[in-house]
């Protein structure tokens, strides 16, 4: 499958049905509401505006719609949930365009107004809803005959993966599986699934499997005796783009867990690599980039005091920069004003402690107050850090993490943050088994991840701040 060239249908579809939209509703002001209006030439080839219309007001809808996240995943599409979102940004794009375009023309009634807005709406709206359902729906139906598909590997090889894939092969309508092998969890070489599909080794090689293969999903289907692994295996898939899908059982139903995609397909819990829509994730850089902007300048007075500070009360460099571990993996230097004595490290990496003796008399007022931190609104700017996320460690003690909750894996499919939900309910860790106390708020905060959450948290970071409560 060439997603870019579907994108660019669906892309080309919203920018020529927008300019064909404002065509008419240009064509239809002129003539309905224009008392000046007098020739169909004043309108075509005299009249500027209908060329800055129909070129830039398209361009302007398609990054919208690129805010909105309309051009992600265009082989996961549904024509319902196509129609919604196309309904809705309809709503709001129009509403704005509006605001901007229309409501200084000139009008001899608020009624005018109205159905301006009105007839706008139903051009865009029913011009783009039919060029996107009608794109949709040529792309399901090559889904739903097999033309196009995503490979897939199954993790299980005995019953429950066995009757999983003869469920999904035998489905009334094809979900678009196409199926490279299977993985094996145990270490027993007699697989029932081995009937079916080829086998290519271990779930410990999922990952370079995945890549080999080009896998686009992958099934979870394990027996009972084998749970104990799902932890492991989503830790080992934390790095892929794969889409996860995990077959629940009754349980998991009774929950609410399994939400259906289709009538026709096999239920499965579906877990996406994207943990926040594009829009959000576009907001929240934004927020990250602006809100440090504006720290840096605002602060400008604390970043002297605090360098005065440190350089003063003892001997060393006013900063201190250290490798962290941050998205994906990727190490990257976190800078933080000094708040220990030069060397403190001399004899291997510590964690500190309330009373540490390695700690300046200034850096303790720092730690207390998060002025140590105010240097790392530059990593974020940078793109390393954001402003809320989780709080970042060195790989000697994430190694240590793992041993024991491997699950901290998890987190780092985001940025780590300067403040954080267990920064802010728990504070430093001073020993591992605290870092890993200190984790359940952080996966709480991964599977709660949004725009409200981060300005709940970097709101009670503040008042932590002003209060004087850091720990």
């Amino acid at each position: 499958m060439n997603s870019k060239v579907q994108t660019l249908k669906y892309l080309l579809a919203d920018f020529f049905s927008a300019a064909l939209a404002w065509l008419v509703f240009f064509i239809f002001r002129k003539v309905n509401y224009d008392p000046f209006f007098s020739s169909w030439k004043e309108i075509s080839i005299e009249d500027p505006n209908l060329f800055y219309g129909i070129t830039l007001i398209p361009l302007g809808w398609v990054a919208f719609y690129f805010f909105l996240g309309s051009y992600k995943s265009v082989y996961r599409k549904s024509r319902v949930k196509e129609m919604g979102i196309t309904l809705l940004s309809s709503i709001i794009g129009v509403s704005i365009l509006f605001f901007l375009v229309v409501i200084d023309d000139f009008v001899h009634s608020y009624k005018e107004l109205y159905e301006y807005a009105l007839a706008l709406f139903v051009l865009h709206f029913s011009i783009t809803a039919f060029a996107r359902l009608t794109l949709t729906t040529l792309m399901v139906r090559n889904i739903h005959s097999g033309a196009i598909g995503f490979r897939t590997i199954i993790i299980g090889g005995n019953g429950k993966a066995t009757s999983t894939y003869l469920e999904i092969v035998n489905q009334f309508i094809s979900s678009g599986n196409q199926f490279v092998g299977f993985l094996n969890v145990t270490n027993n070489k007699e697989n029932k699934l081995s009937k079916y599909l080829p086998y290519l080794g271990s779930y410990t090689q999922v990952q370079q499997i995945i890549e080999t293969e080009r896998v686009e999903e992958v099934i979870i289907a394990i027996d009972p005796s084998e749970h104990d692994k799902i932890k492991e295996i989503l830790t080992r898939l934390q790095y892929t783009k794969v889409i996860i899908k995990i077959i629940p059982d009754m349980y998991d139903i009774m929950l609410g867990s399994v939400k259906m995609t289709a009538i026709f397909q096999a239920p499965l819990i579906q877990i996406y690599p994207d943990i926040l829509p594009h829009w959000q994730v576009v907001i929240k850089r934004g927020m990250d980039v602006l809100f440090s902007v504006l720290a840096i300048v605002f602060l400008s007075p604390l970043y002297i005091f605090t360098a005065l500070g440190v350089y003063f009360t003892s001997k060393g460099p006013i900063f201190y920069s250290q490798v962290r571990i941050g998205l994906n993996g990727k190490p990257f230097k976190m800078l933080k004003f000094r708040t220990m004595y030069e060397d403190a490290e001399k004899g291997g990496p510590q964690l500190s402690s309330t009373y540490d003796p390695r700690i300046t008399h200034f850096g303790r007022f720092m730690r207390k107050v998060r002025l140590d931190e105010i240097p790392q609104f530059f990593t974020v700017i940078k793109g390393d850090m954001s402003l809320v996320g989780y709080r970042p460690e060195r790989q000697y003690f994430i190694d240590q993490i793992v041993e024991k909750a491997p699950h901290y894996n998890l987190l780092l499919k985001i940025k780590p943050g300067i403040t954080s939900w267990g920064q802010v309910k728990y504070g430093y860790a001073e020993n591992v088994d605290e870092m890993i106390e200190r984790l359940r708020y952080d996966i709480l905060y991964l599977e709660n991840m949004s725009i409200a959450v981060d300005l709940k948290i970097m709101f009670y970071t503040l008042f932590i701040v002003v209060m004087g409560r850091g720990k």
